[in-house]
C-alpha cells in the first residue's frame, strides 16, 4: 500500500510539472541513471494520460441524434471535413436557446494526436494541410477529422477513423484519453475535439490520402499559448467585436498558417495540457441569438 502511494505521489509530481513553461525541459534533465530515455518518455506520457483522464469537460450531447426536423446541415467543409474560418466553444454560444428552437447541429470530431518530439521531448501535435486541388479551403491547415458516420459508436471512433482515412494513422497506435468541450463551427457544426496520445511516433508512417491531404506535419502544442509568431484580427458578430488568432509556423522550409476553428481548438487543448491560460487576450463575442434559427443559421 505504501509503495502504491509513493508511485501515485511521483505521478502527481510529474503531472504538475506540465504547469510551468519550462516543465518539459525540466523533466528532460532529470537524473537518467535509473532508466533509459525511452522509459522516461513512456513515464511522461503515462503521467500526461493520467492528468487528461482527470479532466472533466461539460458532457456533450448524446452521440446518437434521432431528430429529423431539419434536412442535413449544408456544411462549409467539403466532403464532411472540419475546416472553418470561425469556431467557438459551445459554452460561449447560445446553443441552449438554439435547442429550444429544435435546431440541433450536426456532429463531427477531430483528433488532437500528441507525441513527444525526438530532440527535446516537447509535446507536439499532428496537423494536415488540405490539398491545393480542393474547391473549398484548399491549402488550409486542419486537424484530422470529419463528420460522424453510420457505424461510429463514439466521437473517438469518428476522430480515429477519419485520421486513418486521411493520413494512414492506425487507431491501435493512439491511446484516446479524453474529449474536450464541443466547439461550434461557422455553420453550427458541433465539433468534438478528441485527445489521443501516440506513444511511439516511429510506428506511424504518414500515408496521406492525396485527394484530400497535401502534407502531414507537426507543431509544438505549447506554441498556442505563446504570443510569438502570432497575430490577431478583429471581427464582428451581430454588432459585437471579437478576436481571431493566426499562428505562423515553418518546418522543412515550408510555411503554414494555423487559424480559425483549428487554432481555437488547439489554444483550448494547450491550456488544459499545460494548465495555464494563453499569454494573449482571448476575446469572444457576446453572442446574441438571431431572431430566426433554421438550417441556414450561421455565425459570421
Amino acid at each position: 500500500m505504501l509503495s502504491s502511494i509513493r508511485r501515485l505521489s511521483m505521478s502527481i509530481l510529474s503531472i504538475s510539472s506540465f504547469q510551468s513553461p519550462n516543465s518539459l525541459h525540466k523533466l528532460l534533465i532529470m537524473d537518467s541513471s535509473s532508466s533509459s530515455s525511452s522509459s522516461k518518455s513512456s513515464q511522461r506520457l503515462f503521467c500526461l494520460a493520467q492528468q487528461l483522464r482527470l479532466y472533466k469537460a461539460p458532457p456533450p450531447p448524446p452521440f446518437l441524434d434521432d431528430d429529423t426536423d431539419f434536412e442535413e446541415q449544408k456544411l462549409e467543409e467539403s466532403a464532411g471535413k472540419v475546416v472553418s474560418q470561425l469556431g467557438f466553444q459551445e459554452s460561449v454560444t447560445p446553443v441552449g436557446a438554439v435547442k429550444q428552437e429544435r435546431f440541433k447541429p450536426k456532429r463531427a470530431a477531430v483528433l488532437i494526436c500528441l507525441f513527444e518530439g525526438d530532440n527535446d521531448g516537447e509535446l507536439r501535435v499532428i496537423l494536415t494541410k488540405r490539398s491545393s486541388k480542393l474547391s473549398t479551403h484548399s491549402g488550409e491547415v486542419a486537424l484530422p477529422g470529419g463528420k460522424a458516420e453510420e457505424g461510429d459508436t463514439s466521437d473517438a471512433d469518428t476522430a480515429t477513423r477519419e485520421a486513418k482515412e486521411e493520413i494512414g494513422l492506425d487507431p491501435s497506435l493512439v491511446n484516446v484519453v479524453t474529449c474536450l468541450e464541443p466547439f461550434l463551427s461557422k455553420h453550427l457544426l458541433r465539433v468534438i475535439p478528441v485527445i489521443g496520445i501516440l506513444s511511439n511516433k516511429k510506428e506511424f508512417n504518414p500515408t496521406p490520402n492525396v485527394s484530400e491531404v497535401e502534407a502531414v506535419f507537426d507543431v509544438p502544442l505549447e506554441m498556442f499559448l505563446k504570443d510569438e509568431n502570432k497575430r490577431s484580427e478583429e471581427r464582428e458578430w451581430m454588432g459585437e467585436k471579437y478576436l481571431i488568432h493566426l499562428f505562423d509556423y515553418e518546418m522543412d522550409n515550408k510555411k503554414y498558417l494555423i487559424w480559425g476553428l483549428t487554432a481555437g481548438i488547439l489554444i483550448r487543448a494547450a491550456s488544459i495540457v499545460y494548465q495555464r491560460p494563453p499569454a494573449f487576450l482571448e476575446q469572444n463575442p457576446k453572442f446574441k441569438l438571431p431572431k430566426v434559427v433554421d438550417k441556414d443559421t450561421t455565425m459570421s
